[in-house]
């Protein structure tokens, strides 16, 4: 018995990787061109100068956010859709233009965004963000 050999023709598949690589660049560069870009809005914040501590005499409205999602407004409890209220009652009875907001740590952001939205229905009042 004779055993042959079957060396002449070696059979390597080689895979040509070219054209799956247009593929992909194909592909990035659609993601890329339908791809859109959304800006998103952010809140403006103007943080105090150092040594510029002028005492204001002018009256404030407190508004506090809990973690629990209660709102108080100068020390009493107040519903969200009764804050917009409070604010021109106060206005009404008082001179001011700003409003300090003191959410708690673990306060709800959807609340705080909601007061500062309700708070920001007055053109001439400015919010402040405080630390509670």
């Amino acid at each position: 018995m004779r055993r042959t050999r079957l060396k002449e023709g070696k059979n390597d598949a080689d895979v040509d990787m070219t054209p799956m690589l247009d593929i992909v660049f194909i592909l990035l560069i659609f993601f890329i061109v339908t791809t859109s870009f959304v800006r998103e809005e952010s809140l403006l914040v103007n943080k105090p100068k150092n040594g510029k501590n002028t005492p204001n005499n002018d009256p404030t409205m407190l508004v506090r956010v809990d973690e629990n999602g209660r709102i108080t407004f100068n020390g009493k409890d107040v519903d969200i859709e009764r804050l917009e209220a409070r604010i021109e009652n106060f206005l009404a009875k008082n001179q001011t233009n700003s409003v300090i907001l003191i959410p708690a740590y673990d306060a709800k952001y959807d609340k705080v965004v909601a007061v500062i939205d309700k708070v920001k229905l007055f053109d001439n009042l400015t919010v402040s963000i405080g630390k509670s």
